[in-house]
């Protein structure tokens, strides 16, 4: 007696989770960079924080064309911690008082 084929999984419930995240990203996109959210600034956090993820990936490319990303120490730690200095540069550029 043969065995009845397993169906295909459907990846549908990370595509709903994501489109839910778009859709709460762009509600909350008009909203006014400095508001205080129980001791965090909402969404300015945000936008800091995709300026230094951009950032990080604009400057590995750099690094990577030049040929120098191989002498950097290990990468785990070098890109988290240049993507950390550059958001809270953002931070600090565009909503320090």
């Amino acid at each position: 007696m043969p065995l009845p084929r397993e169906r295909p999984v459907k990846n549908s419930g990370r595509r709903r989770s994501a489109a839910a995240l778009a859709v709460l990203a762009l509600a909350t996109s008009g909203c006014d960079p400095v508001v205080n959210f129980y001791g965090s600034f909402f969404p300015a956090w945000v936008l800091a924080l995709a300026l230094g993820i951009l950032g990080t990936v604009l400057l590995r490319w750099l690094l990577a064309r030049a040929r120098l990303e191989a002498h950097l120490g290990p990468l785990v730690l070098i890109y988290p911690a240049l993507a950390l200095l550059l958001t809270c540069a953002a931070w600090l550029t565009l909503f320090a008082p």
